[in-house]
């Protein structure tokens, strides 16, 4: 019996040429706007985000208002395309003069979404693992005195498919981004079109001062982060937890959540292309020195050649790698002290 080779299937795949946006092909020009308009014009296509429909009107509709020491929490529906509503968190800071700055917090892959990061739990065990791995951060955020936008991102908890909530299934990522792909769109596209909304409706708060906004999560809430900053000028600060690396040492070697597909995208180029698109806007990137599904090899690769990118528009300082020292989880330890120095 003749088996597959795997390894010269690979070794074939990666013998394409560079993408077409690979930032090295601009370092002699310096020509980075051109470069920017054209690359995030062919990543929106990529990610199907110009197929989705507008929703005209935000129709916001809030559900309920609680009051903790240090904050106010505000539950809110906003319009994302036709009948479709994101859920969402605002917390805003009990002291301190407004507007505040915002920090949006897009989650990872944790079945009940966005409670997790305002420290909404159902047992003991969930506390201590969330806050073990730092994953309260929309409490983080809020304590630090920003306003806090904590949304559930499509496929979790309240956005769901409802069959998948009463089998008890983890999230609808894979039922979700099967039936995007097949209409050319992709739950990464959708996921960052939704941010866009939030942000629409930020916009009209007078407590938050959307001329200062952060956008942070782990693991598929660092996907989530780092591809609305590539492609939202919004967004001022990037910090991508547990997700920067390269696609070919990660989302390509590593079984990962078909959620994290987007078909074609290395030929447009690699994820530090992608995360070229953010500079000169300030980003840290933290991760985990022990993080088995993105290698901290690929990760630190990924960010010398992200460097390059900073420093040829001459803003090195504006660029940062965090390593902490555990696995795949969040890592406060630099978020805030960044955020409020670039802040």
């Amino acid at each position: 019996m003749i088996r597959f080779n795997t390894k010269a299937y690979l070794k074939n795949l990666a013998q394409a040429p560079p993408g077409r946006f690979d930032y090295r092909k601009v370092l002699e020009s310096g020509d980075w706007e051109s470069w920017r308009q054209q690359f995030r014009s062919s990543l929106r296509e990529r990610l199907g985000m110009h197929l989705i429909a507008p929703a005209g009107d935000l129709a916001p509709r809030r559900s309920e208002t609680k009051e903790f020491p240090g904050y106010t929490l505000e539950k809110w529906y906003i319009a994302t395309e036709p009948d479709i509503e994101i859920p969402f968190y605002l917390l805003l800071p009990n002291s301190g003069k407004g507007p505040f700055p915002l920090v949006i917090t897009p989650h990872g892959h944790g079945r009940r979404g966005k409670e997790t990061y305002v420290g909404n739990f159902e047992t003991e065990k969930e506390r201590q693992d969330a806050l073990g791995g730092d994953r309260d951060i929309a409490l983080q955020a809020v304590a630090e005195g920003y306003a806090v936008i904590a949304p559930d991102v499509r496929g979790f908890w309240e956005m769901a498919r409802e069959e998948d909530l009463d089998a008890r299934k983890a999230n609808s990522c894979a039922e979700l981004q099967r039936t995007a792909m097949m209409y050319g769109r992709t739950l990464i596209g959708e996921r960052v079109h939704d941010m866009g909304r939030l942000i629409d409706y930020a916009q009209t708060r007078d407590e938050i001062d959307t001329g200062r906004i952060v956008i942070t999560g782990n693991s598929g809430g660092g996907t989530v982060s780092l591809f609305t900053a590539a492609l939202d000028d919004r967004i001022c600060i990037a910090v991508p937890g547990s997700y920067f690396c390269t696609f070919a040492d990660s989302i390509v070697s590593i079984t990962h959540c078909p959620c994290n597909i987007v078909p074609g995208i290395l030929q447009l180029g690699e994820m530090y292309d992608v995360a070229g698109l953010i500079a000169p806007r300030p980003m840290l990137i933290v991760h985990g020195a022990q993080d088995p599904i993105y290698p901290i090899e690929g990760t630190r690769k990924a960010f010398s050649h992200l460097q390059t990118i900073y420093r040829a528009m001459g803003y090195p300082d504006r660029c940062e790698l965090y390593e902490g020292d555990g696995g795949h989880r969040y890592y406060k330890n630099r978020v805030w002290s960044f955020v409020k120095e670039h802040l």
